[in-house]
């Protein structure tokens, strides 16, 4: 098997996306692309800057690996904006669509493919009526300028009205502000709940440590996080999820 290069990239680390990461490398080992056999794997993490995040798509695009792979919509879309013609596979989207990645899911015909980590929100609703019957509000923090955060936002408050449920957010536009978010909602809500956004999950401890202090319930999409304190999270398993985005990637270097 030749040998293959590939350029991966992520907004920033946080146990999520290191998550999809491994689970990626590890897939490709199965598939037959193991690093530093047959595959050499440049990596690198815009530590939170879309400006560096934007530098970073220049020089992988100018590099010409065989692929790229982005995690997270903030990485993938100015490697998007960039080539036509690498092969770009993203991870850790939402809504591929809205974030404008790709005009479509049933095939973009670009040269643009990925994994999305949509999912249900139905049941995670079912799952706050059960555990606290009389549940009325969730608090729920964000930041305005994650694609994938918004998303969630708009259908989580239309599901939830359907369900009785009223939803109220909070926004924070940096990691610094998660804690002033989550105090901002203690004395509004029932229950905080946290989406997949960035700067949330950089800041986890310190949202943790707020719901603690105002005795409210924490509830995440997002499975690392109970151990950095939320109480229960029902979503994606980020290592598996990264082992699909490696079939995906495996796909793309076999032609």
């Amino acid at each position: 098997m030749l040998r293959k290069n590939i350029a991966v990239t992520a907004i920033v680390d946080h146990p999520a996306l290191d998550a999809v990461r491994k689970g990626m490398i590890e897939q490709l080992a199965t598939e037959g692309y193991a690093e530093g056999q047959n595959l050499t794997i440049n990596y690198q993490s815009a530590q939170g800057s879309s400006a560096t995040a934007g530098q970073i798509a220049k020089q992988f695009i100018a590099d010409k690996p065989d692929a790229i792979v982005a995690i997270s919509i903030p990485s993938a879309q100015p490697i998007v904006a960039g080539t036509s013609s690498i092969p770009m596979i993203f991870s850790a989207v939402t809504d591929p669509v809205t974030a404008k990645l790709v005009p479509k899911l049933d095939g973009s015909g670009t040269n643009v493919t990925g994994a999305s980590n949509a999912i249900p929100l139905e049941p995670q609703l079912e799952f706050f009526k059960q555990v606290l019957p009389n549940v009325k509000n969730i608090g729920y923090i964000y930041s305005p300028a994650k694609v994938n955060s918004t998303v969630i936002l708009k259908n989580l408050k239309a599901k939830a009205g359907e369900m009785g449920l009223n939803v109220i957010d909070a926004t924070a536009n940096s990691s610094t502000e998660i804690a002033m978010a989550g105090r901002s909602l203690a004395e509004k809500v029932d229950v905080i709940y946290t989406p997949t956004d960035n700067h949330v999950m950089s800041a986890y401890e310190a949202l943790a440590k707020v719901a603690t202090e105002s005795k409210k319930p924490l509830f995440s999409m997002e499975t690392s996080t109970t151990s950095r304190g939320a109480g229960v999270a029902i979503g994606v398993d980020y290592y598996e999820f990264g082992k699909e985005t490696g079939k995906i990637v495996s796909q793309v270097l076999k032609g």
